[in-house]
């Protein structure tokens, strides 16, 4: 349920109605827009009398979700979401350029690739310390000491970290380095690293899991925003299915249905939905078209050297020729390369 609040509703008429769901023993959320302040209901509803609610000062209009997610719901809040991480928005009219190896390996490696960047303008790196990996002998990541050779070279170029985190006991950590907390497509449906991440701050970057639904992808960020973090941000990385001419099927549809039934942005991750780096430029343009709000894209120095990944990776020159590909794209429907 949420309840929308007249335009310019007194502050004391909605903490009246908190205390009154309160006493119900629910769970309010008050999300404050620019011209109003709607109430999302969180908890068991069905003894709510929507007409009493309805007759409360300042009360608009009481409205039941459909959806089992109402946070992340458009129903609750019309307007997009746009986030912004050191000066960089993500979603509205911008689109958002994430790119970086998949791992770091070493800081030579890491000022390889973001020198390049940098000077081409993308203000957000990209790089995995701690890494899932399928077989337990695979190269798992550098650890703390990725994030921080990742946070000095990201600091020398101005750039915003992205990294992602396994254990709820590391987000303490990787909050100290990164900027913007990657939840990986095997941990979408890790409901105590969610909540552990929803009491932070930090804007979560959440990927879809390999088997999940869109459905279960709302889910998963409503327990992001639930604990109070309301900067998530969706990725589509592609799903796994029968295909095997690519490494994951990547369904781009997705983009404009979530933004039908969700505020949050949405970035699409092509590196990881088709597993071929020849079909990246291809995906991208797509991806924009489709309406996506930013793209993460793997960039390596050497990506036959590359740790993991290399097949996926452009190597910093393709990359640039990528950017000036897509820019026809991103301006025929109005969006601005962040």
């Amino acid at each position: 349920m949420i309840i929308i609040m007249e335009t310019g509703a007194e502050q004391g008429k909605v903490a009246h109605i908190i205390k009154h769901l309160e006493e119900k023993g629910l769970q309010p959320v008050p999300l404050v827009g620019t011209e109003r302040t709607v109430i999302a209901v969180i908890g068991e509803e069905r003894d709510l009398n929507v007409s009493r609610l309805e007759a409360l000062p300042g009360v608009r209009r009481v409205l039941r979700v459909a959806q089992p997610y109402k946070l992340v719901s458009r129903e609750t809040q019309p307007e997009s979401t746009v986030i912004e991480v050191n000066g960089v928005k993500i979603g509205g009219d911008h689109l958002a350029m994430f790119a970086g190896p998949c791992s770091v390996e070493s800081e030579e490696q890491m000022e390889a690739v973001a020198e390049p960047l940098a000077k081409l303008g993308v203000k957000l790196l990209r790089g995995g310390a701690f890494k899932p990996r399928t077989g337990p002998y695979a190269f798992q990541g550098l650890g703390k000491e990725g994030l921080e050779i990742m946070a000095r070279v990201a600091k020398r170029h101005g750039m915003a970290t992205c990294t992602e985190v396994l254990d709820p006991r590391d987000v303490d950590l990787i909050c100290q380095h990164a900027d913007i907390l990657q939840i990986g497509a095997r941990n979408m449906q890790n409901f105590t690293l969610l909540k552990e991440v929803g009491h932070t701050k930090k804007p979560v970057f959440l990927k879809r899991g390999m088997s999940a639904t869109v459905e279960e992808l709302l889910l998963a960020a409503e327990y992001i925003l639930s604990e109070g973090n309301p900067n998530v941000i969706l990725c589509e990385r592609g799903i796994r299915t029968f295909e095997q001419y690519v490494r994951n099927t990547l369904p781009l549809a997705t983009v404009p249905r979530v933004k039908e039934l969700s505020h949050l942005p949405i970035i699409v991750d092509p590196s990881h939905g088709v597993g071929k780096k020849r079909l990246i430029p291809a995906m991208c343009k797509a991806a924009i078209a489709a309406g996506a709000d930013g793209l993460m894209i793997e960039v390596h120095p050497n990506p036959s050297e590359a740790l993991s990944d290399g097949g996926q990776s452009l190597v910093p020159e393709q990359f640039a020729e990528l950017l000036e590909d897509i820019k026809p794209i991103a301006i025929a429907v109005g969006r601005k390369i962040s």
